[in-house]
């Protein structure tokens, strides 16, 4: 019997996406806090992003061999910022704020259309709601989804910048089911990805795990076993509610 429902965040309750624009957007933000805390930027900017983005591929190597997600003080002061050697008293209180800028600017976000439809659904079904997300801050995701209005439909935020657990581990997707207190096959998951969304949730054990695709699927899918399949794939986010009211027989 299907007690609860899961989602990921960005790509799934709100589309994500990375552009030239926002990639721009996102340097030039942290240059101005940086200098905003009397640390020294280099005024090429070129040469700066440069760092920046070499400072985040040594932490993404690091994260995807260990399968872990460290807090923004690490990884800000020892990944992303490291090559700059900036006084760590001066930089590690302002990592979350750093973290948190860094998430809602280098990516644009918007709420898909129809999720409080859909979550509303689902909530009058008596099922217990969820969201698992890779996150690089702290509170970004609890902010948004505070923003969206509608952290209130959620029982459990499982974060791996909390937890230090990452998808497709399935860590944390046991962290979730023990929060809201349910088992694997009692629970559905829905994520954009198949590399780390639908094959977690799948070794996981949950009963049932739909995909809907986004802009970054076919970046982050680009090397998935091609048997690797969901239960079920939809195109808007509100046919989560059909799939599983035919799951619980409703």
């Amino acid at each position: 019997m299907i007690k609860s429902v899961m989602f990921d965040m960005g790509g799934t309750l709100e589309d994500i996406w990375v552009d030239a624009e926002s990639e721009r957007a996102c340097i030039e933000k942290l240059r101005d806090m940086l200098r905003g805390y009397g640390l020294e930027v280099p005024d090429d900017y070129d040469a700066f992003k440069k760092a920046v983005d070499d400072g985040w591929a040594a932490y993404g190597r690091y994260r995807d061999a260990n399968g872990v997600e460290l807090k923004p003080i690490p990884i800000w002061r020892d990944y992303v910022l490291k090559s700059f050697h900036y006084d760590p008293a001066v930089l590690e209180p302002k990592c979350e704020e750093i973290a948190h800028m860094w998430e809602v600017t280098h990516y644009h976000r918007q709420l898909r259309p129809r999720v409080r439809e859909m979550l509303d659904h689902l909530k009058k079904a008596g099922l217990k709601l969820g969201v698992i997300s890779n996150t690089a801050a702290m509170w970004q995701v609890f902010d948004s989804l505070e923003a969206y209005g509608i952290r209130d439909y959620f029982q459990d935020v499982t974060l791996s910048s909390v937890t230090g657990l990452r998808k497709p581990g399935t860590d944390i997707f046991i962290n979730s089911l023990r929060e809201l207190q349910v088992e694997p096959q009692e629970s559905v998951y829905v994520g954009d990805t198949v590399s780390r969304d639908i094959s977690g949730s799948k070794r996981a054990g949950f009963a049932a795990a739909i995909q809907i695709r986004s802009r970054l699927t076919k970046e982050k899918d680009a090397e998935v076993d091609p048997s690797l399949r969901p239960d079920y794939v939809v195109d808007d986010i509100y046919d989560v509610w059909p799939v599983v009211k035919k799951l619980i027989g409703a």
